[in-house]
């Protein structure tokens, strides 16, 4: 891949984790809530301590859980007491509607590594970067996925944040919810610094290059071999 953006990988099971980070592709990786409740994850500080342990010199992302913000500042700085790798994934708000950008200002002020997520509008991408302090190093997610699952094509706002974040040193854009390996290819021209991907998506990487002819008897291929696994008989 002749690629400028870092490909990160979203998961939270270990075991595809260290495989990622054994590889040459990966450069990073980030969790979330729901992928720890999807990996059956029951004690978050011994999965995060046993992730960083194995992989500890790639940026990780581990993200707050609560709702209330003077709750989330000490969850912030405990998260980010685990490692020098660590990024503090902040939602840009909490469940009720309330801006995170204060915590998050005072957070950068403390130096605190940190990834702002669920970001969807422009006005929420300027209010992050102007939050964060000079000197310090962020990640800014904005989940273009999810824009496009509304029906809209997310890569002029992706190129406008892509602007805003490198007005400031150190800022760095995330193309988050990425759902096909076309996205790599869209985030790169969007001029985004790093893109998730699911290990669904990173399987899809050999077929970088392949000719349309080749895929064509691929999948016929497919077709016909789980047809006879079927057993299925029309005449």
């Amino acid at each position: 891949m002749n690629l400028n953006i870092k490909l990160y990988a979203d998961g939270a099971i270990i075991d595809e984790m260290v495989e990622s980070y054994h590889g040459e592709i990966i450069k990073g990786f980030t969790t979330n809530p729901s992928l720890m409740k999807k990996a059956g994850i029951t004690d978050y500080e011994a999965f995060a301590k046993e992730a960083l342990r194995k992989i500890p010199d790639m940026p990780i992302s581990f993200e707050v859980f609560s709702d209330d913000f003077n709750v989330m500042e000490k969850e912030a700085n405990k998260i980010a007491s685990w490692g020098e790798n660590v990024y503090v994934k902040i939602p840009i708000s909490n469940s009720h509607g309330d801006s995170s950008i204060p915590l998050i200002k005072k957070l950068s002020e403390q130096g605190i590594q940190l990834n702002v997520t669920a970001i969807f509008t422009i006005n929420q991408v300027r209010e992050t970067v102007n939050a964060f302090s000079e000197g310090t190093s962020n990640i800014v997610s904005v989940f273009a996925g999810r824009i496009a699952d509304t029906g809209v094509d997310p890569m002029p706002l992706m190129k406008e944040a892509a602007q805003i974040c490198h007005h400031k040193k150190g800022v760095e854009l995330l193309w988050a919810s990425s759902r096909e390996l076309l996205n790599i290819y869209q985030a790169e021209k969007c001029d985004c610094d790093i893109i998730t991907c699911t290990p669904d998506i990173l399987k899809k990487l050999p077929n970088i290059g392949k000719k349309p002819k080749q895929l064509s008897l691929e999948t016929v291929q497919m077709f016909s071999t789980d047809s006879k696994e079927l057993g299925f008989s029309i005449i």
